[in-house]
């Protein structure tokens, strides 16, 4: 009898947790707290963001582990077991991989998982101080640009685009004038087609959600943000393990050159892998629940307003 209303009561748990999480999922409930969850949102990136490329800088040289492909494969892949964790305890609500809705996600995932290599490779190279942190300051520009071209439903507005580009610009002079960092080769290619792939992925994942919402006519029929986030994650996983297998740096030389044996090694691996994975939750769902501009501008805040701070 006892093992029965402990069942019981954790079932309402679930039950109410879900509801939770639904609720702060609606616009209208987070409607009012908007601009305070913004800033919050943009300190928790910012840090998290600066944590993880100085935990990269440390760990990949220091370990000689390089291997982009196989990390943003981890990465996705502790993702999906954590949405998979939430899911099972009912805190999140997840539909079964749709081959349909797969489908019209292939693109974002296909370019959100090379930006991811290319992003991890500039830091295994220690390349990321060079040109990347400008072009990063035009993800915002070239997402309204995406946005008026695959015909969002709801644009950025002119007076934001407006703002955004004289910051942009004002930002790239101040950093170009006072930045005298050597760039390498590659840069030239791979910072202009992850800035490219970033900006169309964000794009496109938000293009989606909006033909979903307007194809399906009842709630219980659309495909929640969590269903999106979760289909894409699976296509990436099947695009970056595709990718592993055909680099020349293979899944057993990966495992072999670990330092497994070290618990700062693991640490160190894992707090890369867990904080990609919240820093891609929080621009993948800021896509989603407001509008690709505002993933961008997540994403790059810090490097935009990194040169109005110096300034000060």
């Amino acid at each position: 009898m006892t093992a029965w209303l402990l069942c019981k009561s954790l079932r309402k748990r679930k039950r109410w947790c879900g509801s939770v999480v639904k609720s702060l999922y609606s616009h209208h409930a987070l409607k009012p707290l908007i601009p305070a969850l913004c800033l919050v949102a943009v300190l928790i990136y910012s840090q998290a963001d600066r944590l993880r490329n100085f935990v990269a800088g440390v760990f990949i040289p220091q370990y000689h582990y390089p291997y982009a492909a196989a990390l943003c494969f981890a990465q996705v892949v502790i993702s999906l077991l954590v949405i998979n964790l939430f899911h099972l305890l009912d805190l999140v609500p997840v539909k079964p991989y749709s081959q349909v809705l797969g489908e019209r996600l292939l693109v974002p995932a296909i370019c959100d998982s090379i930006r991811g290599v290319v992003d991890m490779w500039a830091k295994a190279s220690s390349s990321y101080a060079g040109l990347f942190p400008l072009t990063v300051r035009l993800l915002p520009l070239v997402t309204v640009g995406w946005s008026l071209f695959l015909r969002l439903a709801v644009p950025p507005s002119v007076h934001v685009s407006v703002v955004v580009s004289i910051m942009t610009g004002i930002s790239i002079v101040i950093t170009a004038s006072h930045d005298s960092a050597s760039i390498e080769p590659l840069e030239y290619l791979y910072a202009p087609l992850s800035l490219f792939l970033h900006s169309l992925s964000l794009t496109w994942l938000a293009k989606v959600y909006e033909s979903e919402r307007r194809r399906r006519r009842t709630p219980d029929a659309q495909a929640s943000i969590f269903d999106i986030y979760y289909t894409q994650l699976v296509n990436q996983a099947w695009v970056l393990g595709l990718l592993c297998l055909l680099h020349p740096d293979s899944p057993a030389k990966v495992l072999s050159q670990g330092s497994w044996n070290s618990l700062l090694f693991n640490a160190f691996l894992l707090a890369i892998l867990l904080l990609g994975t919240v820093l891609n939750f929080l621009v993948g769902s800021s896509a989603l629940c407001f509008s690709p501009l505002a993933a961008a501008l997540l994403h790059s805040a810090r490097e935009l307003l990194l040169p109005f701070i110096q300034l000060l």
